[in-house]
């Protein structure tokens, strides 16, 4: 299973990695970059905070799986399906405050794909941690069931750490070097 997450972290890695490199691609053929005002810093910024405080639950219920205490997995696996609520609600927020959309231009276009992207990932570690969350509460349990709440907590961190270059690329780049 490990290989497995590692496998699709690489590939989706990949994928990221190609739409940042297609945004800077665009905003070097453009003779001004973003074409209107940058996205709002709130809500970004908002839920840029969210995911980096999310890394705390995440790592316990890791931890706690690793120990296979139930209890603990359990509750820390609540909490982080909390968070990926909060998170996309914010989410909500943040694409009604990019100040284009993705009908615009290619600006526009890109920075939605980068969002979209992004959240696509959000949604399906979402509904794999309800179903690791059901599964902790109804079973059957045994030592393969906590090491798949491990490989969602892996997954977790690659969600957070792809958001970081494009947060940086979506609200911090237009500022920086217009």
């Amino acid at each position: 299973m490990w290989w497995a997450t590692i496998g699709m972290i690489l590939i989706e890695a990949t994928v990221f990695a190609v739409a940042l490199v297609a945004y800077f691609y665009l905003r070097s053929l453009a003779p001004s970059w973003p074409p209107g005002p940058p996205p709002d810093l709130l809500w970004g910024t908002f839920n840029t905070a969210i995911l980096l405080v999310s890394v705390i639950p995440n790592h316990l219920a890791a931890k706690a799986s690793e120990r296979e205490d139930l209890g603990k997995v359990r509750f820390w696996l609540v909490v982080c399906l909390g968070f990926a609520v909060v998170f996309q609600v914010v989410r909500g927020f943040e694409f009604t405050a990019l100040n284009t959309h993705w009908t615009a231009n290619a600006y526009g276009s890109i920075v939605f794909a980068l969002l979209v992207l992004h959240t696509v990932h959000m949604v399906t570690d979402f509904i794999d941690t309800v179903v690791l969350t059901v599964l902790m509460f109804t079973g059957p349990l045994n030592g393969r069931r906590f090491v798949d709440v491990n490989e969602n907590a892996d997954y977790w961190w690659f969600v957070v750490a792809a958001w970081l270059p494009i947060y940086f690329t979506v609200y911090l780049v237009p500022r920086w070097f217009s």
